[in-house]
């Protein structure tokens, strides 16, 4: 591969990128293009917060606290309970990276050309969420396309009150930052994942040319000469040649736009690119022994500090130092980057069964590079009453088969109640009235005096400790009969699949061979 400067850069009103990505399965279809002109760009928010806190240690002034903007950190109703912590009292960090298309200033406006949308309501065109292992020994990053079809929840602006309803149906999650701020957007994700998201950092378009500026360049390959720019003017305007070119300033602006020219054509394709630049650049970050220099520093963090809104837990130098020490534990080589697994509907996407499983692994901490260590087995603490007789123990059994496809198995109370009357749970009644949904068999009990009730019936059944829950909801020992148990009268726990879908197109963090495929009609 060829080492090439930078050779162009993208100037004042040059047509934006447009959202009429094809399908990825290779429709030869046109998709439809939206009026509005967007800007993605996404790479560099993470380096952001790791470069600011590099040159904290120089540059504590009051005037770089007094650049940092900032919003609530949820706008929405519910709330999402934080993680349990880890055997050592540790706790995963999930931290919201916002892109904003908004064209409030006048360089942000030159950057994204398209004066008509000046002052209009910004849209989150990125979203990545980045989570901290509790252990920090890896870091995991989920994009989200833009065109994601989901429902916003009721969002209220903090400065004026404004209400803004939960959305009619599902609407594009790009949408949820004009209903009151990042906030909102951090209330969506939450409802759509189930996971406790502590911070947010958001940064315009000018924070991205400054930091790219900054650094002196970073490294991205592609493995034909490209032209981001086709008959109709559609593109970024990217002009490189094949091999690695080292893009700085509206060049790697370009870079983290460009769709036109990049395999499919499609968002999903632009995505790609940009994990690949954010991984880069941190190597950069990591290996660029000028960024020592206390005046590049000072130049750096003011630029990084006057592009970024963040919530009130990162409104300081200090604490967002505080935070890229912690992200700079993670090596290279143990950070993942995906994309939302999604399929198209229409000429937008939405999050499909793998998607699912994705958020499930960061919800439970599990690296998605498959490196975790295995777990300690740790032996369950004795209950502090003991069981009583199997005959004495009266159990409920609930029938919670029901999912959202499939209506709940017939006479799965009865089946189960007669399975436990013969192994001795002479108590043991089954709950005909009871609606409730579980995805996994459960066994319940209200307070410390039944835990050992509880523990005795899933061992007799072969139930996993760990399936045995405390809670309120239940007045007596509880067995749910969930959606894993369909038929039969002996339970086999479900083998857990921890594997990062392939459809998430995982990229490691240390991988510097990866290079973007050029469309041939965007050669030269």
């Amino acid at each position: 591969m060829t080492q090439n400067a930078a050779p162009e850069t993208l100037g004042d009103g040059e047509p934006e990128e447009g959202p009429d990505e094809k399908p990825s399965d290779g429709a030869d279809a046109p998709r439809p293009r939206r009026v509005r002109r967007l800007l993605t760009w996404s790479a560099a928010t993470l380096a952001l917060l790791m470069v600011v806190g590099a040159g904290a240690g120089y540059l504590y002034y009051r005037q770089l606290n007094d650049n940092i903007k900032k919003d609530p950190l949820n706008l929405g109703d519910s709330k999402v309970a934080e993680p349990t912590p880890n055997a050592a009292g540790q706790t995963p960090l999930n931290i919201l990276l916002i892109g904003s298309d908004a064209r409030d200033s006048e360089e942000n406006q030159q950057l994204g050309g398209a004066r008509e949308t000046f002052g209009s309501t910004p849209l989150a065109d990125v979203q990545m969420l980045v989570h901290l292992s509790a252990d920090r020994s890896n870091m995991s990053v989920v994009s989200m396309p833009r065109d994601t079809l989901l429902e916003i929840p009721k969002c209220t602006d903090p400065e004026d009150g404004t209400v803004y309803p939960a959305s009619d149906g599902r609407t594009m999650t790009n949408q949820s930052l004009g209903h009151g701020g990042p906030g909102c957007t951090v209330a969506t994700w939450q409802e759509l994942t189930g996971i406790h998201i502590d911070h947010f950092v958001m940064v315009d378009f000018a924070g991205v040319v400054s930091m790219a500026d900054a650094v002196g360049g970073v490294p991205v390959c592609v493995d034909a000469n490209i032209h981001s720019r086709d008959s109709q003017g559609h593109g970024s305007g990217l002009k490189l040649e094949e091999g690695t070119n080292y893009v700085k300033g509206e060049q790697a602006l370009q870079w983290l736009r460009t769709r036109y020219g990049f395999e499919d054509g499609s968002d999903l394709a632009r995505a790609k690119a940009q994990h690949m630049y954010m991984n880069s650049l941190v190597r950069q970050l990591r290996e660029n022994a000028t960024l020592s220099n206390p005046n590049k520093l000072r130049r750096l963090a003011e630029k990084a500090t006057e592009a970024l809104t963040v919530d009130p837990g990162l409104d300081t130098v200090k604490k967002l130092y505080d935070l890229s020490t912690e992200l700079r534990k993670v090596a290279p080589e143990r950070v993942t980057m995906t994309t939302m697994p999604n399929r198209y509907v229409g000429a937008r996407v939405e999050p499909t069964e793998d998607a699912e499983k994705l958020f499930r692994l960061v919800r439970e901490d599990i690296a998605l590079d498959g490196k975790d260590a295995e777990p300690a087995k740790a032996e369950p603490k004795a209950p502090a009453d003991p069981a009583a007789d199997d005959a004495d123990i009266a159990v409920q059994v609930v029938n919670g088969t029901r999912t959202d496809t499939l209506a709940a198995a017939a006479g799965r109370t009865g089946t189960v109640r007669d399975a436990l009357k013969e192994k001795g749970f002479t108590g043991a009644t089954a709950d005909t009235t009871s609606a409730v949904s579980a995805e996994r068999t459960v066994v319940r009990y209200p307070g410390a005096d039944l835990e050992g009730d509880a523990r005795r019936v899933a061992e007799a059944l072969g139930i996993p400790a760990g399936s045995v829950k405390r809670s309120t909801d239940v007045s007596g020992v509880t067995l749910v009969v969930g959606a894993d148990w369909r038929e039969g009268t002996t339970y086999k726990a479900p083998v857990e699949d921890n594997t990062t879908p392939e459809s998430a197109q995982a990229l490691n963090g240390a991988d510097d061979k990866a290079c973007m495929h050029v469309s041939p009609g965007f050669t030269w």
